[in-house]
């Protein structure tokens, strides 16, 4: 993927799409003058920012340039224009989804979690990235659904870099690290029991595992588990061996699954209570319950292996992408997903015929400003 060139004057921004990073960060939709082509631009306020923020920033730049994976989001230029930082990345977006996550999917289209295999396209897609991230000798940190993008093409990247720790160390490959994630409070139901722990035993790569075993969860079940918990009950149970679960009819009693309009609001995904909701209709029949379906033995074997409480006993992402959960994968992702995730459809023009006056991205740039714009999780 080629790179852009680093001047202000070559995108013009169209409008907000997000905001993030407490507010100091704003994200706009953007045509690169030079060929036309739509992207993301990330202005981080730098005058706003204290010193450790910027370091912080420093910190993921350095990451950006050093990675290069098929599966790790690409940064098409980033250069420093009027006080501000800006981070170009391609515009990734699926119908109303404009941000392109799997986060995103799941809150528009998926709302009672995805099909299987899409699942196993997706993970098979961050796991390569995260094993290309451990051997480089960095620990992610923020693996989650916002930080898993799916392009036009059907390629599955993982981004959220600004989080991601070395654990090298005047050359040395450290065992353990100890730091916590800085600005994470958006990403503690993620974080695996040993980094929320915070003891003198520290953590390494496996607590991403732990992390991907969570966003399995998040994509089969449409919510992350422990959503709704306060940070110190959240840290209680996962500390105690709370393990979250795929809802699915061998993990819901039978007569919880006779309540048709009913969807499991359980915090821990462990289906302990059902709370009453309009009727959703995104995965199959509104009279059935959403959760009436059945996963695969390899998938919740799959996500066990994940969620163990012990890091040392769980599989390394070498080792899970050689799991019996992936075999069912028979085509490349980018040939499979666009068509598994239909009726959803990227966005790949902006049925404009006139470039000049940008008629074609209208009707999109007029439902972006509609969007409440909400923290912007890359």
């Amino acid at each position: 993927m080629s790179s852009f060139l680093p001047e202000g004057g070559c995108y013009e921004l169209l409008t907000v799409i997000g905001k993030g990073f407490e507010d100091l960060m704003t994200v706009n939709l953007a045509r690169y003058r030079p060929t036309g082509e739509y992207v993301t631009v990330r202005r981080i306020n730098l005058e706003a920012c204290s010193n450790e923020m910027v370091t912080f920033l420093q910190g993921e730049l350095h990451v950006s340039k050093l990675f290069s994976h098929p599966n790790i989001v690409p940064y098409r230029a980033t250069f420093i224009a009027d006080n501000e930082l800006w981070v170009v990345t391609s515009f990734m977006a699926y119908d109303s989804c404009f941000a392109g996550s799997a986060k995103d999917l799941i809150c528009t289209h998926f709302t009672d979690g995805m099909n299987e295999l899409v699942i196993a396209y997706i993970l098979q897609g961050v796991l390569k990235a995260l094993d290309y991230i451990h051997h480089m000798g960095y620990v992610h940190r923020s693996v989650k659904a916002s930080h898993i993008l799916i392009s036009v093409d059907g390629k599955v990247y993982l981004s959220g870099l600004r989080s991601n720790l070395s654990m090298i160390s005047h050359g040395q490959r450290q065992r353990v690290v100890h730091d916590f994630p800085k600005y994470s409070i958006k990403v503690l139901p993620w974080l695996s029991p040993e980094v929320l722990q915070q003891n003198l035993q520290g953590y390494d790569a496996k607590s991403d595992i732990y992390s991907v075993g969570i966003t399995a969860c998040e994509l089969a079940n449409g919510h992350v588990p422990f959503k709704d918990m306060p940070a110190t009950q959240m840290l209680l149970e996962k500390l105690n061996g709370t393990v979250p679960c795929l809802l699915d009819t061998s993990t819901i009693p039978a007569e919880e699954l006779t309540m048709s309009t009913s969807r499991s609001g359980a915090n821990s995904g462990l289906s302990e209570s059902l709370a009453p909701s309009t009727p959703r209709t995104s995965n199959g029949d509104s009279s059935s319950h959403p959760y009436h379906r059945t996963f695969s033995p390899h998938f919740h074997h799959f996500v066990e292996q994940c969620l163990q409480r012990n890091p040392d006993v769980r599989p390394s992402a070498s080792t899970l992408l050689n799991h019996s959960f992936f075999k069912q994968i028979k085509r490349r992702a980018s040939e499979a997903l666009p068509e598994l995730l239909r009726p959803v459809t990227p966005i790949t023009n902006f049925e404009g015929s006139q470039a000049q006056d940008h008629s074609g991205i209208f009707g999109l740039v007029t439902n972006l400003e509609e969007l409440e714009v909400d923290d912007w999780e890359f």
